[in-house]
């Protein structure tokens, strides 16, 4: 099973729960978009697998979209309607949630004059609310004016920075949890209409005095949004090793899936294993950031290098039309049995808010083993819901949507992963980077890698810890 939307070839076979199953595909495309809502809300009131987890009021969303869709359909007008049925899916919190046929940078009208002008920066909230600019596009019209990466933005757009950032709603897919909205909302704030004049009021670093300019949007290609979106190509290598620091070993997990490169992931992980046995590290560092998932499978076999005695991995439930209930699949339980060579030292895992589906499985999995540390600026994505046949529908004016179709279980049958109603789930660090003045400059004006420092620091505490 794969917990990543990719290429799933679809079975027709009998509609029980399991992995070898067939939903059928919701043909909404001719009726009004009303009507269209209406039975999609419905179907999904029934099969979408985290309804209850995630406290939905499918009655509730009914008398909010239906009124808005009627309006669209009434004026015709297909923006309306696209932008209500894309706040409809986002109100989900699910990053497994999406318009499958939709690409944002191409050919998304409503996308490019709301959100397609750039004026040269991104920018992120500290925990102490103040915003910050942590990207500055050489050549910009921020740039010209003078911001400087580190800069405070004291107002935008005549309104205070953390009221802007507060109202910032586009992003490129639905937002779990607090921590992904958190940093969507600083890459969006920042972006306008093509040709808009915005005035800023801006502080640098080292400067005593305020700033006041008017900055114009213009169309950049989205470059800010792209430097600020971790994608990996296919020629990226899916797992990297080295050694760091003073002797630890450092374990890079890109996603979990096959490459040319590397065709057999899980051997390739035994042999840096191998390795770093042989230059006898201290403790090892796995790190998953940016991580988008994968195979579940090669997720639970890499975990049998890590865990001191057989456990699980996950059981899986869908909906059974039949019954209409959901139900476990035996046949999808996956446990993870220890395998040599086994590396029972200490672990530090780095993640963040973009290690997405079974991606977060590590942290998930290995939390709470006295040995091993999650260690990251925020949660997980909180997106660990399984896609083996997801639920889609195809909509008036061509979108195709498409959700989740299973839940994973932990061994005692709760739902794992997935973020509830409030933005809370994921993979939760154990120590909890602070998004501070002090790490700010560290990670974006110097350029260090602020995790895998933190990672080191959390393994040289317990290497003390473990000799007392």
């Amino acid at each position: 099973m794969f917990c990543v939307v990719g290429i799933i070839v679809l079975l027709s076979t009998p509609t029980y729960a399991g992995e070898l199953r067939y939903n059928p595909v919701s043909e909404f495309s001719e009726m009004s978009y009303s009507q269209a809502f209406v039975l999609l809300n419905a179907r999904l009131s029934r099969e979408y697998p985290f309804g209850e987890w995630k406290q939905v009021n499918w009655q509730g969303l009914q008398e909010k979209y239906e009124p808005l869709f009627k309006k669209a359909e009434e004026e015709k007008n297909k923006d309306l309607y696209y932008q209500t049925l894309r706040e409809y899916l986002f109100s989900f919190r699910d990053g497994h949630i999406k318009i499958r046929n939709e690409n944002l940078y191409e050919d998304n009208p409503v996308f490019k004059r709301e959100a397609g002008g750039g004026v040269g920066i991104s920018t992120i909230q500290l925990d102490n609310g103040k915003v910050l600019v942590n990207l500055v596009v050489e050549g910009s019209p921020a740039e010209q004016h003078g911001i400087k990466v580190g800069a405070e933005i004291i107002t935008w757009d005549g309104k205070a920075a953390k009221e802007a950032y507060q109202q910032a709603i586009w992003s490129e897919n639905p937002m779990a949890t607090e921590g992904d909205v958190n940093y969507n909302r600083g890459r969006f704030m920042v972006r306008a209409p093509i040709g808009k004049e915005i005035p800023v009021e801006y502080q640098n670093a080292n400067d005593r005095n305020r700033t006041k300019v008017i900055l114009k949007a213009y169309d950049d290609n989205y470059e800010t949004l792209k430097q600020t979106r971790v994608k990996w190509k296919k020629d990226d290598n899916p797992i990297d090793a080295e050694i760091v620091g003073d002797g630890y070993g450092y374990l890079k997990i890109r996603y979990f899936l096959p490459s040319e490169t590397v065709p057999e992931p899980v051997k390739k992980v035994k042999e840096i294993l191998n390795w770093f046995h042989s230059q006898n590290i201290k403790g090892l560092i796995i790190d998953v950031r940016d991580n988008p998932g994968g195979s579940d499978d090669l997720v639970a076999a890499m975990a049998g290098f890590f865990v001191p005695e057989e456990t699980t991995y996950e059981h899986v439930s869908y909906y059974n039309r039949v019954t209409g209930s959901f139900e476990l699949n035996p046949f999808e339980t996956r446990k993870v049995l220890p395998t040599a060579p086994h590396f029972d030292g200490n672990i530090a895992i780095i993640m963040n808010n973009r290690t997405t589906s079974c991606g977060e499985g590590l942290p998930i999995l290995l939390k709470g083993l006295p040995h091993v540390k999650n260690v990251g600026f925020t949660t997980t994505n909180g997106s660990f819901g399984v896609v083996s046949s997801p639920i889609e529908a195809e909509m008036p004016e061509g979108y195709t949507i498409q959700f989740p179709d299973g839940r994973s279980l932990n061994q005692d049958y709760i739902i794992q992963g997935d973020s509830n109603g409030h933005g809370q789930g994921g993979g939760v660090p154990d120590v909890l980077i602070p998004l501070n003045e002090e790490t700010f400059h560290a990670k974006y004006v110097q350029g260090d890698d602020v995790e895998l420092k933190y990672a080191l620091k959390a393994l040289e505490a317990m290497l003390v810890e473990s000799t007392r």
